[in-house]
């Protein structure tokens, strides 16, 4: 949106604005903000650098390298600080209106600020989506590994078993008994997961599904909240 210039108007810090529509919530407008700054000083720096092919290629190095780190410092944030347990009360936001979009959705993050600020608000916006996915990869992670499905499927029976022994014979009237059947499962469960490597599947399941929240939470531009409700 663009303002006619007024004499009579105040000059506002970027930081103090920034900050204020942080506060304000609205995180698409500084997402957006930030984008602009950031495309705006790599253009006057390069037309002062555009004199000597040294500079060109240093300032292309510089570039680079400012992208490789953006990049680096996504596994560095904690994705989670603002989640919280209502984020998955609500309805799914839509896959293909509202998650995935079009590709005018997508831009690279101008800088960690930028990146910790679309992370921390896409996986509060998208917490449903990111848990649908993850159950989606352990599927085909377990698809890929059938003894680890063996595994999983053979400790799930063996609770069953020992509820059912459990309401049959009355365990809870015997504490102790119970309690050295319950720990004997335990044992038991555990070697069973362990060697059929059912936590290998469930560690690669997460790993692939934490590195596409993070970058998909990163390049996904912020938009506005009403929209996204529209689009459930």
């Amino acid at each position: 949106m663009v303002f006619s210039s007024n004499p009579l108007s105040l000059s506002v810090p970027d930081t103090t604005f920034d900050a204020w529509l942080r506060d304000s919530g609205y995180l698409e407008i500084l997402d957006q903000h930030s984008s602009s700054s950031a495309t705006a000083a790599p253009a006057t720096t390069s037309t002062i650098t555009s004199t000597t092919t040294t500079a060109t290629a240093t300032g292309l190095f510089i570039s680079f390298f400012s992208h490789i780190l953006t990049l680096l410092s996504l596994f560095t944030l904690n994705p989670f600080s603002k989640l919280t347990t209502d984020d998955f009360s609500g309805q799914t936001p839509s896959w293909t209106r509202s998650f995935f979009a079009d590709c005018g959705s997508y831009s690279f993050p101008s800088g960690s600020d930028q990146a910790r600020l679309r992370v921390n608000e896409n996986v509060k916006r998208y917490a449903r989506n990111y848990a649908s996915l993850f159950i989606l990869f352990f599927a085909c992670t377990l698809y890929q590994m059938p003894l680890a499905l063996i595994g999983l499927i053979s400790s799930l029976a063996l609770w069953d078993v020992f509820k059912f022994c459990s309401d049959r014979w009355g365990w809870d009237r015997y504490p102790v008994l119970r309690q050295v059947m319950v720990r004997t499962a335990q044992c038991v469960t555990a070697v069973v997961l362990i060697c059929l490597n059912v936590q290998m599947a469930f560690f690669c399941a997460v790993g692939i599904s934490y590195t596409v929240m993070v970058l998909h939470a990163a390049f996904r531009k912020l938009t506005p909240a009403k929209q996204s409700a529209r689009s459930r």
